[in-house]
């Protein structure tokens, strides 16, 4: 059964850069496509970004185009989200979610798609 942990959260100043890694244990995750979601205190929970198993295919949110970078190393089984230019609107809990899948290039956007949630990091930008 496959587990992911995120870690790389805390506090921030505007304009500041973290590096969130989700760490799976208990199964590959060369099997796994998996996103990045947020929530903000008050919100729902939104997607920020996805990757496919293999890496090559990803994709942005609005929220995150031009500032964030999603990435894989399938060899560490981490995922990776770069977060450069963080605004106050960035504070929440972020949370990595994992889906297996047999197609090698897709990914899904879709929260309700993924089977493997992790417990979140939270991520604190400060104005």
């Amino acid at each position: 059964q496959l587990q992911v942990v995120e870690s790389g959260g805390g506090l921030v100043q505007s304009g500041g850069s973290l590096r969130l890694s989700c760490a799976a244990s208990g199964s590959t995750l060369r099997v796994y496509a998996v996103g990045w979601f947020r929530q903000a205190p008050g919100k729902e929970r939104e997607g920020v970004s996805y990757i496919s198993r293999g890496g090559m295919n990803s994709y942005y949110e609005d929220i995150g185009k031009g500032r964030f970078t999603i990435s894989r190393d399938n060899a560490k089984n981490t995922i990776y989200l770069e977060m450069n230019s963080l605004k106050p609107e960035d504070t929440g809990v972020y949370y990595c979610a994992a889906r297996s899948t047999s197609l090698n290039d897709y990914y899904y956007t879709d929260s309700q798609q993924y089977q493997h949630w992790g417990q979140g990091t939270q991520v604190t930008v400060s104005s």
